[in-house]
């Protein structure tokens, strides 16, 4: 796989500087039970990273001594992390909401039987990834069979509560386009799926978000290999908007990769950028009286990707 990272580190994107932390996202790991084309993270069945309990129970401990309101669980697939299933009720008797990045698929696996329940039981919400409501172009995207597999994960979690009026239990989907190309307009791709969803498969949610896909990792070294990175680092850079800069995630929220280190954000997590201005690698349990509010924050290039057209982010675009 390409390495874009060199290709992205020089960059004139704005400097940004953070505001209040409010999220605590933590990566458990790399594995995963999908190998999806469009993935910034590269992660496969094959992948044997993976948060341990020590660094797990420092997420709890940094979160309550920085008094942080989200902890936002991904992966790979979170739920495949052997301590997943431990720290989701400690987080929430904590106090912490709690989102869990879910593939979806993974509530079908063998041995994940009861997933789909333990989050219901413990009012996690569910961003589920499904890049679009056609067959075809999901399984072309993440591979044979996972469309059909999507949506029974999504029949079950709307047989509990999830996704319907009322029921306190959210079900937001994620959208990733197929390609090289921009997000079309989130509330109009939105009402799409709730159409599609619900005429087709009798399936309901509450919001749909609409992701840029980033020139890194997976997707980047695609991008490379098929001469298509220049031109898509264009199309990011002459879309950007100065005013989606006040929403781009990392000022209020810092990622924490499967080892305990921190980053500004899940992206620079996989071009391995630090911290803020730091050069070497910050570890969480040096930061557990840190001063966020400030801070400066490393970009770079494929930040671009987060202030293009309506802007995107782990809550979807900026102006839906």
């Amino acid at each position: 796989m390409l390495d874009t990272a060199q290709l992205l580190i020089n960059t004139d994107f704005p400097p940004l500087r953070r505001g209040r932390l409010e999220t605590l996202q933590a990566n458990l790991g790399y594995r995963c039970n999908q190998s999806c084309l469009h993935c910034h993270v590269a992660a496969s069945p094959k992948r044997t990273e993976a948060m341990d309990g020590e660094t797990v129970d420092l997420l709890l401990r940094f979160a309550r001594r920085q008094q942080v309101a989200t902890l936002d669980l991904t992966g790979g697939a979170p739920e495949l992390n052997p301590h997943f299933r431990r720290l989701v009720p400690a987080a929430r008797a904590q106090g912490l909401r709690v989102m869990d990045r879910c593939n979806l698929t993974i509530l079908n696996e063998p041995g994940q039987e009861d997933l789909a329940d333990f989050l219901a039981t413990n009012a996690v919400e569910i961003v589920a990834s499904l890049p679009c409501y056609l067959e075809e172009n999901v399984n072309s995207q993440r591979g044979a069979g996972v469309f059909e597999s999507s949506l029974m994960g999504l029949r079950k979690l709307n047989a509990l509560g999830y996704g319907l009026p009322d029921s306190g239990r959210t079900l937001n989907l994620v959208y990733n386009p197929q390609g090289p190309s921009l997000p079309p307009n989130q509330q109009q791709l939105q009402e799409a799926y709730k159409d599609q969803l619900a005429t087709r498969y009798g399936i309901v949610f509450n919001q749909l978000f609409a992701l840029a896909n980033m020139p890194i990792q997976r997707f980047g070294s695609q991008l490379v290999s098929r001469n298509e990175f220049h031109d898509y680092m264009r199309l990011l850079k002459g879309a950007h908007r100065d005013d989606n800069l006040p929403g781009v995630m990392c000022k209020t929220l810092i990622s924490v990769d499967w080892q305990g280190y921190v980053h500004d954000c899940d992206f620079n997590q996989m071009l391995k950028l630090s911290l803020g201005s730091d050069a070497e690698p910050v570890h969480l349990s040096n930061l557990l009286d840190h001063e966020f509010a400030g801070r400066s924050i490393q970009v770079a290039d494929h930040c671009y990707g987060c202030t293009a057209g309506q802007g995107s982010g782990c809550g979807g675009a900026f102006d839906a």
